[in-house]
């Protein structure tokens, strides 16, 4: 079950543990940082230099009928705007650009960490939440870096201009000004109590919505099958529901904010007039100055309220944070070695020697129950065709996994032609190991990038030899597009055994002198079968093979056959031998051909 609770984080609007992090993303892309800063300052002395010029309009030209004078002032005041408007526009594009780079950046080192992972990392995190990872909080933090970062210094300068040609202008009406900011602040942070309780309300929800969707989307035929479409529907409209009304709550509290603010800011207008307009007519203050008080008032909580706003980016941004970095943190890997051991002719001998295998994360205690492999040994020569075969939970993937190294053993050994494994770089060890499973996965695009996995290296020539060697070339040829055919999500227009034939053809040009079939044969028809059986013969010439199959059919003719039960090898030997024995391999094949006998005899040795 997905666990919410992380997906509730807020944090704190500023962080300055994890703003050191960021921070390190925006360092390549420094001298773009620096011409922002440049240009933040510019338009911070800029933006209060209209009014203070319109003082002069007004007080110097205008009331004594200079209008050449005032010509030049608006000429002055026209090239101000204007240079304002191409550095505002330079602005923008400059810090979107950074927060487009740094967002690309991090968004490629997250998805190469999970590549990394180990798989017992993925076993305990759902896919949906790793997604909500790469997508919305890395999208909330190019809020940050486009509109946070840099422009909250613009406002902070900006408000710092306006109050120094305030006070430079009146000492008297700045502080008549200054007198509504007490109600500002105080509306300001119960602005910001109600968003934040409002946000977090919204972000459960929407994991809550994102994990709903993914697992009913996934298992929609299951839906279907049970009729629960109208049940599914009530409990995703009860979610939906309250996902709308937390963002209406949301939304109101911006409403009332925004509306708030114009109020306070017409209350400083108002005083301004009533103050202002009085000290005019005494003569004491200028029509110039008491216009250009009217303006900066204006301006002034213009920014006031832009930083309302970016409280909330920053606030996001630092729950973002906070989520993503503790994924980065995540060192579950398997260990490589510091000098291993290359690989170069691989001859395909695989050994278990005394291997204990339990599914625990490093320094967990492992009790009895826990261990999957129980001193399980067994040795593969050069070439042999090896089958597995056991009871379900029996331990048979988990060989397989052992063997490509996905996990590392708690006790033993397994070695690759004599070199223990985890003397051996794992990618290097994989190289030579292709699997085929039950559940084949075709990812987004053609039916050769599917087989070549777009590697560049394997020419359509190989690819298509490798499919008339497994016979997939019969239904390929076929298609409209042939092996330019689009594959629609997870192979939606291919059946379950055309997509398994394409696994085989996958497996087969990568040339690996390890061949793992698991369960490779048992979810396609007795025709495919047969065209399958009758390729992997083909297939194994001159490879390592191990097979594992529930249908004892398929696997009689294999050089060993190793039975597992209860994560212990208890039998190994040929098809015949172990009918001999008459033990555990002799009642699984009892089990499987009962309509022939008359008398059934379970895997624990019960006779009925």
């Amino acid at each position: 079950m997905h666990d919410f609770r992380e997906d509730e984080i807020v944090g704190k609007a500023y962080d300055s543990r994890l703003m050191k992090r960021l921070l390190k993303y925006v360092k390549p892309y420094w001298k773009q940082v620096a011409i922002s800063v440049i240009l933040v300052l510019i338009l911070a002395v800029l933006n209060p230099l209209r009014p203070y010029i319109t003082k002069f309009a007004i007080d110097d030209y205008i009331l004594k009928s200079n209008y050449s004078g005032l010509t030049k002032l608006a000429v002055l005041l026209f090239g101000i705007l204007l240079l304002q408007g191409v550095l505002q526009y330079l602005l923008s594009y400059i810090t979107e650009w950074i927060g487009q780079k740094t967002i690309f950046d991090l968004r490629m080192e997250i998805f190469s960490h999970l590549q990394r992972l180990a798989l017992r990392f993925f076993d305990k995190n759902p896919t949906g939440r790793l997604v909500t990872r790469v997508t919305n909080d890395v999208e909330s933090l190019n809020e940050m870096y486009s509109s946070g970062i840099v422009l909250v210094f613009g406002d902070i300068f900006t408000i710092l201009g306006i109050l120094y040609f305030m006070f430079k202008l009146s000492f008297e009406l700045s502080l008549v000004t200054l007198s509504v900011l007490p109600l500002l602040f105080y509306a300001t942070f119960l602005f910001r109590k109600k968003a934040r309780e409002a946000y977090r309300e919204v972000r459960a929800l929407i994991a809550r919505i994102n994990a709903f969707l993914q697992e009913h989307f996934s298992g929609v035929s299951v839906v279907q099958v049970f009729h629960r479409e109208e049940e599914e529907f009530k409990k995703f409209d009860k979610i939906n529901a309250k996902y709308r009304d937390a963002n209406i709550r949301s939304v109101f509290y911006y409403a009332v904010f925004f509306p708030a603010v114009e109020l306070i800011s017409a209350i400083g207008v108002g005083l301004i007039i009533w103050y202002g307009g009085g000290e005019v007519i005494k003569g004491t203050v200028t029509v110039g100055v008491l216009i250009s008080f009217l303006q900066y008032t204006e301006m002034f909580f213009r920014p006031v309220r832009d930083l309302s706003e970016k409280y909330n980016i920053f606030q996001t941004a630092m729950a973002s944070a906070e989520r993503i970095f503790k994924l980065l943190d995540t060192k579950i890997f398997i260990s490589q070695p510091k000098n291993p051991v290359r690989l170069e002719k691989v001859r395909g001998e695989i050994e278990f020697k005394n291997v204990w295998f339990a599914y625990r994360d490093d320094g967990e205690v492992i009790s009895e129950d826990d261990w999957i492999l129980k001193n399980v040994s067994f040795k593969i020569n050069k070439g042999e065709k090896v089958a597995i075969v056991g009871a379900t939970g029996s331990g048979k993937s988990t060989i397989i996994n052992l063997i490509c190294r996905f996990y590392d053993i708690q006790k033993g050994q397994i070695l690759i032609d004599g070199i223990d494994i985890k003397r051996i770089d794992e990618r290097d060890l994989r190289k030579h190991i292709a699997v085929v499973l039950q559940d084949v996965l075709l990812f987004s695009g053609d039916i050769l990038t599917n087989i070549t996995l777009g590697n560049g290296e394997i020419p359509i020539e190989k690819v298509i030899e490798a499919s008339k060697l497994i016979g997939a070339d019969k239904f390929i040829e076929k298609l409209p597009n042939g092996y330019f055919e689009v594959v629609q999500e997870r192979g939606a227009n291919l059946s379950v055994g055309e997509k398994q034939l394409i696994s085989f053809v996958r497996a087969l040009v990568y040339d690996p002198k390890i061949l793992i079939l698991d369960e490779a044969t048992s979810s396609v028809d007795v025709e495919t079968e047969r065209i399958i059986q009758g390729a992997i013969e083909k297939l194994l010439e001159n490879r390592t093979a191990i097979i594992i199959a529930h249908r004892l059919s398929t696997i009689q003719n294999s050089d060993k056959i190793i039975v597992l039960h209860k994560g212990e090898v208890r039998e190994i030997g040929t098809h015949e031998e172990l009918l001999a024995l008459k033990g555990i391999y002799y009642r699984l094949y009892q089990l499987q051909y009962k309509e022939r006998k008359p008398r059934i005899v379970s895997v624990s040795g019960t006779t009925k």
